[in-house]
């Protein structure tokens, strides 16, 4: 197992990317710190975890909370004596140009996707420097690495998630810790669902992302999961300061080819 005797802490593990990601990370051999605002939703992918012969515990955590991010990493290295892999995946999107969002929904966004991840980074960085090892993913979005049309909030701090990765990446190698960003694209998960109500059904749904995908189809939570592990584990240990973008060919269209459908767009 590729992650055998290894720590890592998870957010929004609850359901979707974070929880395929954390049950391939128990898989592998790691105990997972499954963190999630809901409570319950944490106990339930810990669960799985257990049913499957993993190690996890369920945490709960609202990152928009700076003193509870640092009061659980720091629980965490206590009892564990280590943290290995950090994934800051807790996000959310909000939606709209300049002209359709206000300043609180802006804000939201950056305390969500980029600010808590800052925290995070900086609350595990003391303890993967002791160790002199340590992998950081910050989950980021395609939409980090190119434009579309109404999305000033989402796309404004899934960018600076990329560029903070790599900052941090590029000050912290010589102790041995990478940093890396993971952009995926369309994932067949929960947060589909408004926008599955939107277009009329799931047959609409997905007769959009065929037109939007040059692969045709979503990624499914486990094929990410499978990046996820590459980036976590000792396969990618040359790998550091890096987007990683996992979206079917999305991004190779520029980003703008939705068209008609720009009120659905994918995030973690």
């Amino acid at each position: 197992m590729i992650l055998e005797g290894r720590t890592a802490i998870v957010t929004g593990a609850g359901s979707g990317i974070g929880r395929a990601g954390s049950e391939a990370m128990a898989r592998e051999g790691a105990f997972v710190v499954v963190t999630d605002r809901d409570m319950g939703a944490a106990r339930r992918t810990v669960d799985r975890i257990l049913g499957g012969g993993g190690r996890a515990e369920a945490r709960e955590l609202d990152v928009t909370d700076d003193a509870a991010i640092a009061v659980l990493i720091g629980d965490v290295a206590e009892r564990h004596g280590r943290i290995d892999i950090l994934h800051n995946h807790a996000g959310v999107q909000v939606a709209g140009s300049i002209e359709e969002i206000d300043g609180i929904a802006f804000d939201r966004s950056w305390a969500i996707n980029v600010h808590a991840q800052f925290v995070a980074c900086q609350a595990v960085l003391p303890f993967m420097k002791n160790q002199r090892r340590g992998v950081i993913l910050n989950t980021s979005s395609n939409s980090g690495v190119f434009l579309d049309r109404a999305m000033t909030a989402y796309i404004t701090s899934k960018a600076a998630s990329i560029t903070m990765t790599r900052q941090i990446a590029l000050d912290v190698a010589r102790y041995g810790i990478r940093v890396n960003a993971l952009c995926p694209g369309w994932v067949d998960t929960p947060f589909n669902d408004p926008y599955t109500a939107q277009l009329g059904g799931r047959k609409a749904l997905e007769h959009a992302i065929a037109n939007i995908v040059p692969m045709g189809r979503f990624a499914t939570p486990e094929e990410i999961a499978e990046v996820i592990l590459f980036m976590v584990s000792d396969s990618s240990r040359y790998m550091t300061g890096h987007a990683l973008v996992a979206d079917g060919g999305e991004s190779l269209a520029g980003g703008t080819n939705a068209g008609s459908n720009e009120a659905i767009r994918p995030a973690p």
